[in-house]
């Protein structure tokens, strides 16, 4: 077994980069962050309220989004998250690991 070296979760790693993507078409608020990954994965991904506001949070204190008040369209108010220049970058790097990570797997896949 490979030592770990730093303490990674790959779900996390994943919300992250979906939370980003999904707000780099436009600023959102968490209901249809949620709404639009479950739509777009064609009903395989959902992300659950638990997990979805943490990793807001965090993403708002690494400043990868930025977020402020808004009334909804059902007239309620919401916070709204905004993707940052920060933001932008990171979800890049997250691609690009991704991208790497599916690779090996489908060549291990491919292997077997």
């Amino acid at each position: 077994m490979l030592p770990r070296t730093k303490k990674t979760d790959a779900l996390q790693g994943t919300l992250d980069m979906l939370v980003l993507r999904t707000l780099s078409l436009g600023p959102q608020h968490g209901y249809g962050i949620a709404a639009s990954v479950q739509q777009v994965s064609g009903d395989l991904l959902r992300v659950e309220e638990g997990s979805l506001y943490p990793a807001l949070h965090r993403m708002e204190q690494s400043a990868w989004i930025v977020a402020e008040w808004q009334v909804t369209e059902n007239n309620r108010r919401a916070r709204y998250y905004r993707l940052t220049k920060a933001g932008l970058a990171r979800l890049a790097e997250e691609e690009t690991k991704w991208r790497r990570l599916t690779r090996g797997v489908d060549r291990v896949l491919g292997f077997a």
